[in-house]
């Protein structure tokens, strides 16, 4: 068995036989056997690398002969989706153990989670915020602790999400075992893992900021309007079977999203206006097959895993090469194939340039026959934000029901949660 050569429990290694799991990562051989020895980690690695089972198997091997009823390992992660994404990968590896994980994250009810605390579910994978919020309470005291991990540590620092982070420190007992995972180092992170890690071992998988070797990469030279109606084409054709867009903001993903609906394709769409049971519900649709699109905001760019996702397009080229690389890191994931197209107006250039000279080659560009690349659009894609707040202006004066704009289910939310989104990240990783 390829796994048997770490020290793996046997129920443990008919998991990952059962999931398909052919051979090791490499991530998963430079970070498991210095993890199952107990030994403090310091991984720089991509994403989409296959890190879950890199910390996920040495943590369940830790736990699988321990007493039960103890919260013994805590994963912190960015986003919900990846907090949920996680918790099902923990429990698909460890349906033959008698052990279980439970994710904690915003935007849902806290009762469930108060109860995985009380019961000491052996693994928690929470995002900092909602974490915190439970660690207010006598239940979520974490005295058994015996492992953490810090997953995504780069994002989170983008997130704003760094004092949180020291926040749940003072919560987490000091003698314990600290696994930390990032795409890249920059100064923050660093210092972060010096003030968390004792003696770790280092791992540094990352070498250069570039997609996986897989994904085979595009660009659609294309006038800023005529965007939606490019990606339309390319789907209607059949050039596109299944998708993640990627927009700059969560107006254009609404607006994307909509006029798809209007060409009749089926699509679905996750930004940090939606609801948590929105969200799920176009992530999950999306999986299933049920729909070819998936519209997103950068909220989808991190750990999202998603088998057989055949393109990522980068509907708005990313404001830094950076993000390039882990947008398209969704498709061709764990050695599998996958197409990045990205759609570049004349304004956006030198953006793309910027990302050429960082992954070290010059993309293709690509003119799609018999798409018509002088016709006017309709209507804008992107609606001014002066014009946005007159039209939600005068829709109150005449009555339209408390200031909702037209934008269906991508409304701005009210009260407590838009005020959050206002401020910062939200205290659940919503973005």
């Amino acid at each position: 068995m390829p796994f048997a050569p770490f020290g793996l429990h046997a129920d443990l290694l008919r998991g990952t036989r059962e999931l398909g799991f052919t051979r090791p990562t490499p991530i998963q051989t430079e970070a498991i056997p210095p993890a199952v020895e107990g030994k403090d980690v310091l991984a720089c690695a991509m994403t989409g690398s296959g890190k879950t089972a890199a910390f996920g198997l040495p943590i369940l091997n830790r736990l699988i002969s321990k007493p039960r009823g103890v919260t013994r390992a805590l994963i912190l992660t960015p986003t919900r989706e990846l907090a949920a994404q996680i918790e099902e990968h923990l429990n698909a590896l460890a349906m033959h153990t008698p052990l279980s994980a439970a994710a904690v994250f915003g935007g849902v009810g806290m009762g469930p989670q108060e109860h995985a605390f009380r019961r000491g579910t052996d693994v928690i994978v929470a995002t900092p915020g909602r974490l915190l919020d439970h660690l207010r309470q006598p239940y979520a005291a974490m005295k058994g602790l015996e492992v953490l991990v810090l997953d995504e540590a780069d994002r989170m620092l983008d997130m704003g999400f760094l004092p949180d982070i020291r926040r749940v420190l003072k919560h987490l007992p000091a003698k314990r075992q600290t696994l930390f995972f990032s795409a890249t180092m920059p100064g923050p992170i660093v210092t972060l893992s010096r003030e968390m890690l004792h003696q770790p071992v280092l791992i540094n998988l990352e070498r250069k900021s570039a997609p996986a070797v897989g994904i085979t990469q595009a660009a659609y030279p294309v006038a800023q309007e005529l965007k939606s109606a490019l990606l339309a084409e390319l789907v209607k054709r059949g050039e596109i079977r299944s998708v993640i867009v990627f927009t700059r903001t969560k107006h254009r993903a609404n607006r994307l999203s909509e006029f798809l609906t209007r060409n009749h394709i089926e699509n679905g769409r996750i930004h940090g206006n939606r609801s948590q049971s929105q969200r799920t519900q176009a992530l999950e649709g999306f999986k299933e097959g049920r729909f070819p699109v998936l519209v997103a905001t950068d909220i989808a760019a991190r750990g999202i895993d998603i088998e057989a996702l055949s393109h990522v397009v980068n509907f708005d080229v990313p404001a830094s090469p950076e993000d390039y690389v882990h947008r398209v890191g969704r498709t061709a994931r764990a050695e599998q194939t996958g197409d990045a197209f990205l759609f570049v107006s004349p304004q956006e250039e030198d953006s793309l340039r910027d990302i050429e000279r960082s992954i070290g080659k010059r993309l293709p560009r690509i003119t799609l026959p018999g798409f018509d690349y002088d016709k006017r659009p309709a209507e804008k894609l992107e609606v001014p934000l002066a014009q946005r707040l007159a039209a939600m202006r005068a829709q109150r004066r005449g009555g339209g029901g408390g200031g909702q704009h037209r934008h269906g289910q991508g409304q701005r939310p009210s009260g407590l949660a838009g005020r959050r989104r206002s401020s910062g990240p939200s205290r659940g990783g919503n973005r």
